[in-house]
């Protein structure tokens, strides 16, 4: 049975609340392509469903054509719009305070300092999941992880589908590869080539660590021109073409097994985005909150416990207009 004092749940849930929409700001500086999508407008909640629906357009509108005088105009009705569906991901961290804790923290001021370290913690663990979950296949926690970059920008685009969509059956759903042995000059300036139509062009190339080192070493040192206006957001940047290219490939770790990865990007990876495509789609009412006001008692231990949750995808309405590069020297 838990001895808890009932007004703590109601400082750590208000506590939660007060900093949703810090935390939330925090968890878009603390990724590459979040960071772009929210200087771009990108992030577009949604307020229900049983799904995400993205809308896109897969057509030209086939009543398009010259005419002349007193010709009559097609006005058959153009099926052009169509939408993408994405699941509902969940996330969440709990914040735990132990009736222990409670007592020797029986002060508002002492439990407010203790509040904002637990919830530090939280807000920097939430960060690390979704910047993980924006680079991830949508399979990770049994299917639960968001559909990230790697489910967006798979090396096989018509192996499954993909937000509801068979690339093997529509073409204008398949996102272009180039898989090499090496970086070359040539092989970046295909990929973008392939990626650009008219004024659509790539604005982002997120990279890890050895596509980043591999890219420096093809340039002269009076090419590498950065952007200010990403350094400022806290990403270093060089530019190819008129895109960023960004390291965003985490610290490189070693487990136990002794096998070795990294956060962010695939080893050797670049994904080449054009972010009027790609968006960040979190719940307007589960976008950093308190999952819940009332009280959550732990049913065998002396503890309460509130949760930090986030619900939302990533999404995308141009997968054409995106490209994978990998170099797997």
């Amino acid at each position: 049975m838990a001895f808890a004092n009932a007004s703590i749940t109601d400082i750590i849930a208000t506590t939660i609340q007060s900093r949703s929409r810090k935390i939330a700001d925090n968890v878009t500086s603390n990724n590459a392509l979040l960071a772009r999508l929210k200087t771009r407008g990108k992030i577009k909640t949604f307020s229900g469903g049983y799904s995400i629906m993205q809308e896109l357009s897969f057509a030209e509108n086939s009543n398009a054509g010259w005419y002349s005088g007193y010709d009559l105009l097609p006005v058959g009705a153009a099926d052009v719009i169509s939408a993408a569906e994405y699941s509902i991901k969940q996330a969440a961290v709990p914040v735990i305070i132990s009736g222990l804790e409670q007592l020797q923290n029986s002060g508002r001021e002492q439990m407010i300092d203790l509040l904002e370290s637990r919830m530090s913690v939280a807000e920097s663990t939430m960060s690390n999941l979704l910047s993980d979950g924006i680079y991830s296949d949508g399979t990770g926690s049994g299917g639960k992880e968001i559909d990230g970059l790697a489910a967006m920008l798979p090396l096989d685009p018509t192996a499954a589908a993909y937000a509801g969509i068979d690339g093997n059956v529509f073409a204008f759903w398949k996102n272009y590869v180039k898989d090499a042995t090496s970086l070359t000059l040539a092989d970046m300036n295909l990929v973008w080539s392939n990626l650009v139509r008219g004024a659509d062009r790539p604005d982002l190339i997120a990279s890890d660590a050895v596509f980043w080192r591999a890219y420096l070493a093809l340039l002269q040192a009076n090419q590498r021109f950065s952007n200010t206006t990403t350094a400022d957001a806290g990403f270093q940047s060089i530019k190819f073409m008129d895109a960023d290219v960004v390291l965003d490939g985490g610290i490189y770790t070693t487990s136990a097994a002794g096998t070795t990865g990294a956060t962010g990007a695939p080893t050797g990876t670049a994904y080449y985005l054009n972010t009027d495509y790609v968006f960040y789609r979190p719940h307007r009412d589960r976008n950093m909150v308190a999952l819940s006001p009332n009280r959550r008692y732990a049913t065998n231990q002396d503890a309460e416990v509130q949760i930090l949750g986030w619900a939302g995808n990533l999404t995308c309405s141009g997968r054409q207009f995106q490209g994978r590069h990998d170099v797997n020297a």
